[in-house]
């Protein structure tokens, strides 16, 4: 501490001294060396996230070896002791299916090593070793597809050239209940000028160095995802059909195809994820674990403003969970606020808080779901059913008859303004749904008082009163369907399945699963076939420009196959590119 000169009582603050160097030199030299420092951390980090994702593809492969091996040590005790009834077909089924999911998960681990060992210099990417592929069947028809080489020599310009030989690389490819192997031959032309060698590029494949042209690929997804048929029933019919592939194989075509429309999957989140409101509903899915199955869930998140005449194209997204904790769907709808129409899961209480940030998301409930509960307890021909199988047919409440009937009222208004604008629906709701709604309210309220509290019919009108502002929303705002109807017809392709593919064989199957679905259940919402449009999009997306990635998404999707028709010169073009002279 300074103090001012002939006056001890008057303390001076000491002067700041600046950390950096006055010199324009030195202060160069630091920036230099500060930034060589940062280029050193950033390489280092790339290397160290290399090495940690070449552990994760060396662990996935270890893994999916070992099942390999178990899959083939119980089939060959199977023929040497015979077969021990259902049981044991069960049983190698499930090995089956577990070893499908480790496949899709070491060939995904792999790709993600090899993405992440492009950013260092110092760590190789781990390459899995599996066994030589046989060559395709000798039967199957060949279409020689020949790039055209070039007419002079692209290094001096010279037209002296000679044929030296060609590549073909062979794609398995697949026409709708016909196979062929196409063929690309890429010629390396030399230039008897300057003794040039030069061949044009190798084509682009979906999966690096793979095999499997692109409609090949979207039937394998459509099929497994879409039509619930798991890859050991696909690979039964291809042998049947003389293309014989091994569960593993396809399973790692499944699981680099699903990485490589990940973008598309983005894209989609981003829409569902800009909508005003949104449909939400989940159902379970078998996981498989060690000695046991257990039950994880998928969650889904569907926008589709067609009811209320809304122009944005419908979609709709999934999530998967291990289990049904509320965090789930806090996480899925973290960056999102407006409407959200679900059923009384507790679990979305968190995201009705006022304070909650990004804003609050308002509650709306479903008609369906109370009408579902009354419907249970005035079920007549469900009983009759029943009375006829000689079953004790349940008891019918004329109470929750009636509330059915007045539950169906409001949907018969819904019905009659079904398309029109929200402003629309809105004139009607007020006067016509809104007398309606007061006085169900008040008979909710009269039935209550003559029930005891642990009745059915009690319990049923208790979780309607207890969300009434939730129920009654709708009156104010023609944006609010009556049910949530649109997340359960979307999500009804999981339970359709289930029976099928059993279970899912891990959490990275689950989360596969709901990616393929996502892109699925949204063209069907688009009215698109999914395996066509899986199909173009998968021949498409890496030559495309990531600025116009969105035209490939199912509502602006459009074919080359339309594309050249609407256009003869296409055509002429296209034939010409194909078969060249």
């Amino acid at each position: 501490m300074l103090q001012a000169p002939g006056d001890d009582s008057i303390p001076l603050m000491e002067p700041a001294v600046s950390p950096l160097p006055d010199d324009v030199a030195a202060l160069k030299a630091l920036l230099r060396l500060s930034t060589e420092r940062a280029v050193a951390a950033e390489q280092r980090a790339a290397s160290v996230e290399a090495e940690l994702a070449n552990a994760r593809a060396r662990e996935s492969a270890t893994e999916a070896l070992i099942a390999h091996y178990k899959l083939q040590i119980a089939k060959l005790k199977r023929e040497q002791y015979g077969t021990s009834a259902e049981r044991t077909r069960r049983l190698l089924e499930q090995m089956e299916f577990e070893l499908e999911e480790l496949e899709a998960d070491a060939a995904e681990e792999g790709l993600i090593a090899e993405a992440a060992a492009t950013r260092t210099a110092k760590v190789a990417a781990f390459e899995r070793r599996k066994p030589a592929r046989k060559p395709f069947p000798d039967h199957l028809p060949r279409e020689r597809i020949v790039i055209p080489s070039p007419c002079s020599c692209p290094a001096c310009g010279s037209d002296r050239l000679t044929k030296l030989g060609e590549d073909v690389t062979e794609t398995l490819e697949v026409i709708p209940r016909s196979w062929k192997v196409i063929q690309t031959v890429r010629e390396r032309i030399a230039c008897r000028e300057c003794e040039k060698i030069t061949q044009p590029p190798a084509p682009f494949h979906v999966v690096p160095r793979g095999w499997a042209g692109p409609s090949f690929l979207a039937m394998l997804l459509f099929e497994k995802y879409g039509q619930h048929q798991p890859l050991n029933r696909q690979a039964d019919r291809f042998s049947r059909e003389g293309v014989p592939l091994s569960v593993s194989t396809l399973a790692d075509q499944v699981g680099a195809a699903t990485f490589a429309l990940m973008p598309i999957f983005r894209l989609i989140e981003s829409h569902v994820l800009a909508a005003e409101r949104l449909h939400g509903d989940d159902t379970t899915v078998p996981i498989k674990a060690k000695g046991k199955t257990e039950t994880g869930r998928l969650w889904d998140y569907v926008r589709d403003d067609r009811p209320f005449g809304g122009a944005d194209p419908p979609a709709v997204i999934f999530h998967y969970s291990r289990n049904r904790r509320g965090e789930h769907p806090r996480a899925h709808l973290e960056t999102w606020s407006g409407i959200l129409q679900a059923d009384a899961y507790a679990g979305y209480g968190e995201l009705y808080d006022a304070g909650r940030q990004p804003g609050q998301i308002l509650e709306a409930g479903c008609f369906a779901h109370a009408r579902r509960k009354f419907f249970e307890l005035a079920d007549v021909e469900g009983a009759a059913r029943k009375k006829s199988r000689g079953k004790k047919a349940s008891f019918i409440y004329p109470i929750a008859l009636e509330a059915v009937q007045k539950i169906d009222a409001l949907f018969a208004i819904e019905r009659n303004s079904n398309g029109k604008t929200a402003a629309e629906r809105l004139a009607v709701r007020q006067e016509l749904s809104a007398p309606l709604m007061a006085g169900l309210k008040e008979w909710l309220e009269a039935q209550l008082a003559k029930l005891s509290n642990k009745h059915d019919l009690a319990k049923a009108i208790n979780y309607m009163l207890r969300r009434w502002d939730a129920f009654a929303r709708f009156l104010d705002d023609g944006r609010i369907c009556l049910s949530n109807n649109a997340a359960e017809r979307a999500l009804r392709c999981v339970p359709l399945g289930r029976k099928a593919w059993l279970f899912c064989g891990s959490d990275r199957g689950g989360q596969r699963a709901a990616i393929a679905y996502s892109l699925i259940q949204t063209a069907r919402l688009n009215n698109v076939d999914p395996q066509a449009w899986l199909a173009d999009v998968l021949a498409r997306i890496a030559e495309h420009p990531v600025n116009r990635l969105d035209e490939l998404l199912p509502w602006k999707w459009k074919s080359k196959s339309l594309m050249l028709t609407s256009d003869p010169s296409n055509i002429a073009t296209w034939n010409l590119v194909r078969t060249p002279n």
